[in-house]
């Protein structure tokens, strides 16, 4: 989800508030894409 939309619908005021609080979930997501990379080329 764009993170712009998400700061729409929590409500805050500016975008830092938002990438703060749900950045973990963005690094997570690439983790997980990173895996699933290196399975298929390794």
């Amino acid at each position: 989800m764009p993170p712009h939309i998400v700061r729409d619908i929590a409500g805050h005021s500016a975008i830092d508030v938002t990438m703060t609080i749900y950045a973990h979930v963005a690094l997570d997501e690439k983790r997980a894409a990173l895996t699933k990379l290196g399975d298929r080329l390794g």
